[in-house]
């Protein structure tokens, strides 16, 4: 061959990789600059969200007054749900002034329970973050009440019904009878991680034990195969919206599909349910990704987008960061978990106010119902913080 030819050759050749090189430099410097934009706006959103509520801890008068009185004690599950969140985001920043806040509203309380209803779900919350405590601090106060309320439970177990009927006269602060055991969605995330962790703790398979057959017991009972969505309760198994669909809540789902990956991260690795515990997540999330709203947010009323038309962030968040975990385990390998991730992440963005304040939060309910700009509550913070701790792990 001519010798000039080969000379060419040879230059056209290393002009073209050389291009070629450029080209997946730059697409890798781009990628690499989206990931380290996502996870900036996750560390400003966790940082300011949370800043913002614990600030506003002393004074609810930004809520109706119907919602101040709950919201203001600490071992409810309002804000039992928020701590759920910031113990997730104290953890993912290391931030010690976080860690001594959780530490100081723990202790003015006694790591205790209302006891007011000693077997209800929402009142044994605020025990996952107290145990979390145990766990950063190993101080043993943190975890005996909770041990000495679920030995009484363990001693004299409900077996009620878990079909939610209301009766006469109302027994306060229960819907019915059968919330004497799980028999509602919500239930899934406020209690059985606060008996395994204690199984975790006291290395005592008792509590855990319980825990998880109660849990299987309610999903069973109020998990939707043909949708990949959970019923709030037995009421709604036959529910229509106004228009025509079946009632499927937002916040229900996201309470469930929140707790699943705080379960399962706290499961030993050779459990015998964690599969179990992997494969329900797997359906609720092929349910959940299939139904988000083009602008990113899920509907307060998950197959009836016109029943509450404005944005909701409460069920948006939990579902959110339920996806993202999935995605950054590996767990989610399509490409449409890690889109809709990203449209759920820019929905959430959204939301937050300047001053991080959290918005379009529905208020405390069990179905779907209209939800102002305006509108927030701890728990809508709390879910938000999960999201974010997860997205600052955000990489494709």
């Amino acid at each position: 061959m001519n010798f000039k030819l080969i000379l060419l050759s040879l230059v056209l050749i290393s002009t073209i990789s050389a291009a070629g090189c450029n080209n997946i430099v730059k697409t890798g410097q781009a990628a690499k600059s989206e990931q380290s934009d996502i996870q900036r706006s996750a560390l400003d959103i966790g940082e300011r969200v949370a800043q913002w509520q614990i600030e506003h801890l002393e004074n609810f008068d930004y809520l109706e007054p119907r919602y101040r009185k709950g919201t203001a004690e600490p071992r409810n599950w309002i804000q039992a749900t928020f701590y759920i969140g910031l113990t997730r985001w104290t953890e993912t920043v290391n931030d010690s002034a976080l860690l001594r806040h959780i530490s100081e509203v723990a202790e003015s309380v006694d790591y205790k329970f209302r006891t007011k209803r000693d077997r209800h779900a929402d009142d044994h919350a605020i025990g996952q973050t107290y145990l979390w405590l145990t766990e950063q601090t190993g101080d043993p106060r943190t975890y005996g009440f909770v041990q000495q309320e679920f030995d009484r439970i363990l001693a004299n177990p409900s077996n009620v019904d878990l079909e939610l009927i209301e009766v006469e006269p109302k027994v306060w602060g229960y819907e019915g009878p059968c919330q004497d055991r799980w028999c509602w969605a919500d239930a899934l995330f406020m209690a059985p991680r606060t008996w395994l962790k204690l199984t975790n703790i006291t290395g005592e398979d008792k509590y855990f034990e319980f825990a998880d057959s109660e849990f299987w017991a309610t999903a069973d009972y109020l998990f939707s195969d043909e949708y990949g969505l959970f019923f709030r309760d037995s009421r709604y198994f036959e529910s229509q919206s106004d228009n025509g669909k079946p009632v499927f809540w937002s916040r229900g789902n996201g309470w469930v599909f929140a707790a699943l990956p705080l379960i399962i991260d706290d499961l030993p690795s050779d459990h015998p349910s964690r599969d179990r515990y992997i494969a329900l997540y797997k359906k609720n999330a092929a349910g959940l990704q299939a139904i988000q709203n083009p602008n990113g947010y899920w509907p307060a009323s998950l197959l009836d987008p016109n029943k509450v038309k404005t944005p909701e962030m409460s069920g948006t968040a939990f579902i959110t960061f339920g996806l993202a975990w999935g995605v950054n385990n590996g767990i989610l390998r399509d490409e449409k978990y890690n889109q809709s991730v990203l449209k759920g992440w820019q929905a959430i963005e959204k939301a937050i106010a300047k001053n991080g304040r959290v918005n379009y939060v529905q208020q405390v309910g069990k179905s779907p119902d209209p939800v102002k700009k305006e509108d927030t509550q701890l728990y809508g913070v709390g879910a938000v913080l999960l999201a974010a701790s997860e997205m600052t792990k955000w990489a494709n």
